[in-house]
């Protein structure tokens, strides 16, 4: 059975995983808007892999004999300043949920629980991916500013993501 602690701490890095899902994919409808479909494809695709992130946690609670508790999800952000101001935002959130997988490894450290730090092993290398990823955009779209064909050649990279 899994510590109540640990359980609620789960729940809300479920909560933090599926913002995250609603945040990109509320980035990809502003790249839509904008017209830009592979940054929008970029961010659509992220989107499900974080719901995916929410979804490992929930069934991982449940086969600890855990209870989900699912919350509101808060509404994200809907405008942005353009494309690079997009990518930092996401960088910073990467940021912050790598923080939130770390204080939750610490907790099931400091609790004992070996199965949720094991499990949770697999946020920690995925988040370098995570922060790897907003990084590279952010250095690409800083080196080509507002320049327009570099932007168009970014957007078609990122819409090559699969």
């Amino acid at each position: 059975m899994i510590d109540k602690k640990i359980e609620k701490a789960l729940n809300d890095q479920i909560n933090e995983e599926l913002f995250s899902s609603y945040l990109y994919l509320s980035m990809a409808a502003y790249f839509e808007d904008q017209n830009w479909h592979g940054f929008a494809k970029w961010m659509s695709l992220q989107s499900k892999e974080e719901y995916g992130h929410g979804m490992k946690i929930y069934q991982y609670i449940i086969e600890r004999g855990g209870r989900v508790d699912l919350k509101a999800i808060a509404e994200p952000k809907k405008e942005w300043k353009g494309v690079l101001n997009v990518f930092e935002e996401a960088l910073a959130h990467e940021e912050h949920i790598t923080k939130c997988i770390y204080d939750l490894t610490d907790l099931a450290i400091q609790s004992k629980d070996h199965a949720t730090a094991g499990f949770l092993q697999w946020y920690v290398k995925e988040q370098v991916e995570e922060e790897a990823n907003a990084t590279d955009m952010v250095a690409k779209l800083k080196l080509v500013k507002d320049a327009a064909a570099g932007l168009f050649i970014l957007d078609k990279e990122a819409g090559a993501r699969s």
